[in-house]
C-alpha cells in the first residue's frame, strides 16, 4: 500500500486537475453557446439559398457556369476541418481518420500519382498532414481566432479560382456536423463541382419574379453558394470543437471525481493502517517493560 505522503501528492495533484477540467468545461460552455446560434442562424439562409437555385437553375437551358462543369477527376482538392487544439475527445482524430479514408478508398490513384492536394483549415490537420508529406496547401489556422465570412471566403475563392482554371477537377471537404453538445456527424460533401438538387415533383414550382434575368441571377447565385456552403461547414465544425470539448471536459471531471474518491479511501487506510501498527508497537513495548 503508498504510504501517506505518495497519496496525498496524488490527490492535491488529481484536485488542481479537476479543477482546470471544470474550467474548461465552462469555458466551452459558453463558447458553444456562441458557436450554436451562429450556425443556427446561418442554416435557414443557407438551405432557402439553395432551393432558390434549384427552382431557378432548372428553368435555364443550357446552364454552363464553370462550377458546374462534372469532369473526370484526375487532380482532387479535399478540404478537412479540425480544431486548433485538442482535449475535445475524438473530435480531430475522427475527422483525420475519416479524411485518409477519404483519400486511400476513392482517391487512391490519384494519392499515388501526386494529383491529391489537402488544404487543411484547423492546426490539428494542417500538422497531421504535413507531417505525413502530404501536398498541404497554404496555413489556414488563423480563421478560427477571427471566424467570420470574409475570411472562410479566402479560402473559398482560391479553390474557385483554381477549380475554373482546370487546376482542380473535385473539390471534397470533410468535417463534423453539429447536432448537439454531445453528437457530432462526421460528413464529407461535394463543394465543386456544384450539382443543385432536383426539385422533388411533389413540391409546387414557385412563380419568382426575376430581374434582370434567370442566367445573371445563376451567375451571382452559384460563387454564393460555394461560399456559403464551406462557411456553413466551418461553422458547424467549430460548434462541434466546443460541444465535444464540453463532453469530454465533463467527463474528466466526473472520472477526476471517482479517482478522488478511491484515493481518500486509500489515504484513510494507510492511515488507519499506521496507527494500529503505533498502537501496537506502544501495547508491545508497555508489555515488555511491565514484564522486566
Amino acid at each position: 500500500m503508498a504510504n501517506l505522503k505518495e497519496v496525498r501528492n496524488r490527490i492535491t495533484s488529481v484536485s488542481s486537475t479537476q479543477q482546470i477540467t471544470k474550467a474548461m468545461k465552462m469555458v466551452s460552455a459558453a463558447k458553444l453557446k456562441r458557436a450554436t446560434n451562429a450556425i443556427v442562424q446561418l442554416r435557414p439562409y443557407a438551405n432557402k439559398l439553395r432551393d432558390i437555385l434549384a427552382q431557378v437553375s432548372t428553368s435555364v437551358e443550357g446552364n454552363d457556369s464553370p462550377y458546374t462543369q462534372d469532369r473526370v477527376p484526375n487532380k482532387v482538392l479535399v478540404v478537412v476541418i479540425t480544431s486548433n487544439r485538442g482535449l475535445a475527445g475524438a473530435f480531430n482524430a475522427n475527422a483525420i481518420k475519416a479524411t485518409n479514408n477519404l483519400i486511400f478508398s476513392k482517391y487512391a490513384e490519384q494519392h499515388a500519382r501526386g494529383n491529391l492536394s489537402v488544404i487543411a483549415i484547423g492546426k490539428r490537420g494542417h500538422d497531421f498532414f504535413t507531417k505525413r508529406g502530404f501536398n498541404v496547401i497554404g496555413n489556414n489556422n488563423e480563421i478560427f481566432n477571427n471566424l467570420n465570412f470574409e475570411n472562410v471566403s479566402k479560402v473559398t475563392e482560391y479553390i474557385m479560382t483554381e477549380f475554373k482554371e482546370g487546376n482542380i477537377d473535385r473539390v471534397e471537404v470533410v468535417y463534423n456536423r453539429f447536432q448537439n453538445a454531445a453528437v457530432q456527424i462526421l460528413t464529407t460533401e461535394q463543394l465543386l463541382p456544384l450539382v443543385p438538387e432536383d426539385k422533388e415533383d411533389n413540391v409546387a414550382e414557385l412563380d419568382y419574379i426575376i430581374e434582370p434575368s434567370k442566367e445573371k441571377i445563376i451567375e451571382e447565385l452559384i460563387p454564393k453558394a460555394i461560399k456559403i456552403q464551406l462557411y456553413k461547414a466551418v461553422l458547424d465544425s467549430n460548434a462541434s470543437e466546443h460541444g465535444a470539448r464540453m463532453t469530454a471536459m465533463d467527463k474528466a471531471t466526473d472520472n477526476a471525481g471517482d479517482l478522488l474518491k478511491s484515493l481518500k479511501l486509500s489515504y484513510n487506510q494507510a492511515r488507519q493502517a499506521a496507527i494500529t501498527t503505533e498502537l501496537t508497537e506502544i501495547v508491545s513495548g508497555a508489555a515488555a517493560l511491565s514484564n522486566g
